[in-house]
């Protein structure tokens, strides 16, 4: 009778035979392994020099002035929202206000590259939710996306914005 491997076609060395021409355990002690880059990790913008003043309004008739933005409407049945926000473009320095119904809840802001927010309790009917541009960081305008996340963490809605300082970006959750 033929051996299998002399009878097929196909020369398949076996794995079964062949025995380990290394030690794995040694292998892997014997030298250091570093998963991180040589140079340090940095967050984006780690450079800015930020003014840390207010600055006034630009004129109304220039013509990059961003004006206020209705972002649009969300219905919920939830006992709250989870807002979430960043700076969608290039991380320069961007800060907002949030204000619930008129009253702030978050006072200043500084826009990352990664999401950070706020949960935000709801009174039945309409709740308003403003993000006032306190500035258009070092290349303008006042650039963010807004994510809005039911008490359920499910996504309900998102936009971006584009604002000139002192301008306010509005979303409408109306609880059920």
């Amino acid at each position: 009778m033929d051996k299998p491997e002399e009878s097929t076609i196909l020369k398949i060395p076996s794995v079964l035979d062949k025995k380990p021409t290394s030690n794995l355990r040694d292998s892997l002690t014997a030298r250091q392994i570093n998963m991180l880059p040589t140079r340090n990790l940095i967050q984006a913008g780690h450079n800015l020099k930020l003014d840390p003043k207010v600055r006034e309004k630009e004129s109304k008739s220039s013509s990059t002035y961003f004006g206020d933005m209705y972002l649009g409407d969300v219905k919920t049945n939830g006992k709250f929202v989870g807002v979430m926000y960043r700076d969608h473009e290039y991380v320069d320095g961007d800060r907002i206000k949030v204000s619930l119904n008129d009253e702030v809840v978050e006072p200043n802001v500084f826009l990352t590259g990664a999401f950070k927010g706020i949960n935000l309790d709801l009174k039945k009917g309409f709740n308003r939710i403003d993000f006032e541009a306190l500035n258009q960081g070092t290349s303008g305008p006042n650039t963010a996306q807004v994510n809005v996340y039911d008490d359920q963490g499910k996504l309900i809605h998102s936009n971006m914005w584009n604002l000139s300082t002192g301008s306010k970006a509005t979303i409408i959750v109306v609880k059920e």
